[in-house]
């Protein structure tokens, strides 16, 4: 969908991701790479940009950015939706049964839920207004390639200043001195207190905080500390004995200032250089704190589960005379979704007198990395890009703890797991060169991505050719698509199903088009449509493949049809979402400046192929809707299709359908033939078959009883092509 969902519904740019599917599905990408890629993309080897494009299939759950709701818990369903649909789409199994608890007779446990959900829940998004993490993405694939390039050393450069730099948060020769004495206060209506913990003063926040706070602490320095060259600000959570497991809102420390006041109250104000975070590429810019005209800087955002240390390096070194005091003052700038502060709730200091910063900042390869990063970045800049939500890790040392949840509420945890898949499946396969696995020796998304098409794996191949026999052939050897379990249908024919599979597999390396070519070829494929009688009650549903395929087409290819048919389907592929004509009153989205934007009759984007269509989840497209394309609020493996009265009135009447009905009408008048042949060639261009005696009068009565109640020519026509247009055999397959 090109909307996030929840609350607001707002707009979400992520076509790109379409643009990556329908590359990867026309140009034949083997499934396990398809697969793959979608999976754990940015876990491979120097991802490309298309790589990391391929993970966005992720970030097209639901978020929620209304007001006043907690991030952790949509972010948490999210998470769990990612899990139900990579089951249901590579597995075809309901794996969400057991996400609140597991029967005596089922395979899959409770606790295999949670060990899938880890693989997914140390990814860096978060349910807030911003989708970040975002990648830039050429809008001219030319520039691909070199964008990716970019990417790449960027990357590394960023890793390796951050490498050398990060020596500082915890370097034996600073000899950081935690300060043991504070005094802390704020202003607006937080309160603050200050507690002695593990030999150092700590403040925390009391309850209610406030936007915008500033919080001040008063700290004498000891009489050794001789002169002053850095300052580390620890920020933890309000409870560190819980957090790692129920985290709590982050912080941003929007803007830091300090000064020096002697025994005489006079201040010394103190110029920081430099911030040095604890992760190599943050969200935020940790100098950003020294920036009093932004409300970025160092942050855990948005939530925080471990203590977050920054280094302030001074410009110069600063002289502490005997019976100083050092006052900090911290600015909270960020409150999000509109009521919650993102607020330092807790901190330490630490001080060092060791004159190693300077060198380690002005060393000259870090100087030039860092020149080539700002060069690099620049040159990144310059490519005209779309930003898509895409999926990236947190780094390892703030990986968050997966637990189980007791009857399946986030609220109640329960033990702790590791990343792992159910006991009644074939294990996952051994590390290879290419997989990363946390410190702690846990399995990543790239050895889920290769556990799903690795050979031992029996369902992945099983379900996905069970996918493609379904689109052919309007059911599936197994009917329940979603399902492939207990309470789905038995495969109507096992053997069928499972040579196909190892086929796909082994035969056609994963290529879609050889296993499609495969089934269209056949002799069961390639056989009539037609009802024999003996075959009506005994067969109705043609599970025997007795006789050919034959069901209503879903929305999007119906609506394709009429306008090839009627020549006005544009043939250009790719780009943001179109808005095709809808009736009046249909478009009323909660924000008044989403606007549906219908182009001119004769622009092509008005009749752009319908994968293009805008889709808002809170506004189904009508003409889809009517016939039964899903909300895209929750993954639909198997569309159930219907037949009422509204169809017909929507190929009848919606604009886009009257449209194709004139242009087809003009098609035939253009022809110059006698009325009989542009009967005929209307009927043959609807249908592929040539009409017989009864159709042709049919036809030539309808047109003349037009031209009787005094209507044009055109007009005549059109109400031709609107009766072509609604036949069944155009909208059937």
């Amino acid at each position: 969908a090109d909307s996030r969902g929840l609350g607001a519904d707002g707009r979400r740019e992520i076509w790109k991701y379409r643009d990556w599917v329908i590359n990867a599905i026309n140009e034949d990408m083997p499934f396990d790479e398809f697969t793959i890629k979608q999976i754990a993309g940015d876990l491979l080897p120097s991802p490309t940009i298309d790589d990391r494009v391929a993970t966005a299939v992720h970030r097209l759950t639901q978020t929620n950015e209304e007001g006043g709701t907690d991030d952790e818990e949509f972010r948490i369903n999210a998470v769990l939706d990612r899990v139900s649909t990579v089951w249901q789409t590579w597995q075809g199994v309901t794996f969400g049964c057991v996400q609140c608890h597991a029967h005596p007779y089922d395979p899959l446990q409770h606790e295999d839920f949670y060990r899938f959900a880890a693989f997914f829940n140390n990814t860096a998004d978060c349910d807030l207004n911003s989708e970040l993490p975002l990648l830039a993405v050429p809008l001219d694939p030319v520039d691909n390639a070199k964008a990716s390039q970019l990417d790449q050393k960027i990357k590394a450069l960023q890793q390796s200043i951050w490498k050398r730099e990060s020596v500082a948060l915890d370097a034996p020769e600073a000899h950081w001195q935690f300060l043991t004495a504070m005094t802390a206060s704020a202003n607006k209506s937080t309160e603050v207190a200050v507690e002695q913990r593990h030999g150092r003063a700590e403040y925390y926040t009391i309850d209610t905080l406030s936007s915008n706070t500033e919080i001040t602490l008063e700290m004498p320095l000891k009489a050794q500390s001789q002169r002053l060259t850095a300052i580390r600000i620890t920020i933890a959570p309000g409870d560190p004995k819980t957090a790692r497991m129920d985290s709590e809102w982050g912080f941003v420390l929007s803007h830091v200032q300090a000064t020096l006041k002697n025994q005489k109250d006079e201040t010394t104000p103190i110029t920081f250089t430099r911030v040095i975070g604890d992760e190599a590429a943050p969200f935020k810019n940790p100098n950003d704190s020294l920036n009093e005209k932004t409300n970025n800087g160092f942050a855990a955002y948005s939530r925080i589960h471990y203590p977050r240390t920054a280094v302030f390096v001074l410009e110069s070194d600063v002289k502490v005379a005997e019976g100083s005091t050092l006052q900090i003052k911290i600015r909270n700038g960020v409150t999000e979704l509109g009521a919650f502060p993102l607020i330092a709730k807790r901190g330490y200091v630490a001080v060092s007198h060791q004159p190693i910063f300077k060198p380690l900042l002005n060393a000259p390869k870090l100087l030039s990395d860092e020149q080539q990063l700002s060069v690099l970045q620049a040159e990144r800049s310059m490519i005209p890009s779309s930003n898509i939500p895409v999926i990236a890790e947190r780094p390892s040392h703030l990986k968050r703890p997966t637990h189980v949840f007791t009857r399946g509420l986030f609220l109640t945890k329960g033990k702790e797991v590791q990343p792992g898949v159910p006991n009644a499946l074939p294990p996952l396969p051994r590390p290879t060169s290419d997989a990363t696995t946390g410190e702690d020796g846990s399995a990543s998304r790239l050895e889920l991505a290769q556990w799903l098409i690795n050979g031992d794996n029996p369902l992945t191949a099983r379900v996905t050719v069970n996918r493609v026999w379904a689109r052919l052939f309007g059911a599936g050897i197994v009917a329940t698509e979603e399902d492939f379990g207990s309470s789905g249908e038995p495969p109507s024919h096992p053997k069928l199903l499972d040579q196909l599979a190892f086929q796909f597999q082994n035969d056609f390396e994963w290529s879609q088009k050889q296993l499609i070519r495969t089934i269209v070829l056949s002799s069961t494929y390639r056989q009539d449509s037609k009802m024999r009688p003996e075959l009506l009650e005994t067969d109705a549903d043609n599970r025997l493949l007795a006789r050919g395929p034959r069901f209503r087409m879903p929305a999007e290819m119906i609506r394709d049809n009429a306008l090839f048919v009627s020549g006005l389907l544009s043939p250009q592929m790719h780009g943001p979402p179109v808005h095709p004509p809808i009736p009046s009153g249909v478009w009323k989205p909660f924000q008044g400046g989403d606007k549906w934007k219908t182009p001119e009759i004769g622009d092509p984007n008005r009749y752009r192929k319908s994968i293009y269509t805008y889709t808002k989840r809170s506004i189904p497209f009508p003409m889809f809707a009517a016939f039964d394309a899903p909300s895209r609020e929750f993954c639909t493996p198997r569309r159930l299709r219907s037949n009422t009265p509204l169809q017909a009135l929507m190929t009848l009447n919606d604009a886009t359908f009257v449209e194709c009905s004139k242009a087809l009408a003009k098609k035939l008048l253009a022809s110059n033939h006698k009325l009989e042949a542009q009967l005929r060639y209307g009927f043959v261009s609807v249908t592929s078959r040539e009409p017989n005696e009864n159709e042709m009068k049919a036809l030539a009565e309808l047109y003349k009883d037009c031209r009787q109640q005094q209507s044009n020519e055109l007009d005549s026509m059109t109400a031709v092509a609107s009766v072509l247009l609604n036949l069944d055999e155009i909208m059937s397959k």
